[in-house]
């Protein structure tokens, strides 16, 4: 198979993929109507449950239960739980998608950034510029000043910045820590602090209404086997920058759906926020710049605690990271 021809499979694997993430959130937000996130979650990991004990059961690798690095287990685990309660509640608030979709995509910004004193990296005037402009893209997208703020902006936001502390430390330490730990503790700690927050808020769910929650952890397995034979196909510069189609979905189903209207301030700062991210993943793609590539192969978006959306991490995990001592930048 020719390099051109490799490319464009995992470029049209990848766009499979983010299609199928997108119409994952809208069945997020639709259950969101009716349901605390926090029932949601607590339904979505227990569906994700037997999905991911049958891929753990593939894992052949020698150890145990126990986290060779527990301290940053613990802090990915706490970041992946308010990652997700922060995603669910974002796309199940009032907010349109498409702008929900602008506030998480800083998250390549924010690895961006986390992985200086985290990794070693080293980020030079240019990447360091990028980063900014990208910033300024969400300033553009929230409007500070004229926005009446909700629950659902700072969700967002945190979900963004949870999302990244978690990708950076998968980065860090997946060359050392099992798969199966990386997967089986957020998932674990989701589901035990939802089950004991879901007498508080739980409400009676229809049949549909069920199924609808095993749907949500059916796309999340469907779409992360798309991303990774992406991965396997195309170049990472290639496949990286098809996450940012979300948007395009984002506004379609925002639209259609819900009734959602398309701001310009928010299409304005979404497209400033693509434009420095693709930057970033161009810049790292080439040679002579940092070797961590904290953005590369690491989605965008914040998971969500649905079992399967963690086997990104998982990918990484078992690749092992690029060595995250400091690194020489050549302008960047």
């Amino acid at each position: 198979m020719s390099s051109k021809t490799a490319n464009l499979r995992g470029a049209l694997f990848a766009l499979l993929a983010f299609a199928i993430f997108a119409t994952h959130d809208v069945v997020i937000k639709y259950l969101g109507g009716s349901y605390s996130p926090f029932q949601i979650v607590f339904f979505s990991v227990l569906f994700g449950f037997p999905i991911i004990t049958f891929l753990l059961m593939r894992d052949a690798s020698e150890g145990n239960l126990r986290p060779r690095h527990p301290w940053w287990t613990a802090a990915r685990t706490a970041a992946a739980v308010f990652t997700g309660i922060g995603a669910f509640f974002a796309f199940s608030s009032s907010l349109p998608l498409a702008q929900v979709y602008a506030i998480l995509f800083a998250g390549p910004l924010l690895i961006t950034i986390m992985a200086i004193p985290m990794l070693g990296e080293r980020v030079g005037w240019c990447r360091g510029l990028a980063v900014l402009v990208g910033l300024g893209g969400v300033i553009v997208v929230l409007q500070p000043g004229s926005t009446d703020f909700e629950l659902g902006h700072f969700a967002a936001l945190g979900a963004a910045f949870t999302g990244a502390f978690a990708s950076v430390v998968v980065r860090k330490i997946g060359r050392e820590e099992r798969s199966v730990v990386l997967i089986l503790y957020p998932m674990m700690a989701n589901f035990i602090l939802m089950a004991l927050a879901l007498p508080f808020v739980y409400q009676p769910m229809p049949l549909v209404d069920i199924a609808a929650s095993g749907v949500i952890a059916a796309m999340a397995l469907i779409g992360t086997s798309c991303l990774i034979l992406a991965y396997r196909h195309a170049q990472a510069v290639i496949v990286a920058p098809m996450q940012y189609s979300q948007i395009i979905w984002a506004s379609l189903f925002g639209v259609l759906l819900f009734g959602d209207t398309l701001a310009p301030p928010t299409m304005i700062g979404t497209g400033i926020i693509i434009a420095s991210g693709i930057y970033i993943v161009l810049r790292e793609e080439r040679g002579g710049t940092s070797r961590t590539t904290p953005v590369l192969r690491t989605r965008s978006r914040a998971a969500t605690p649905s079992a399967p959306r963690v086997a990104p991490y998982l990918s990484d995990a078992q690749r092992g990271p690029h060595p995250h001592g400091p690194t020489q930048d050549k302008a960047d």
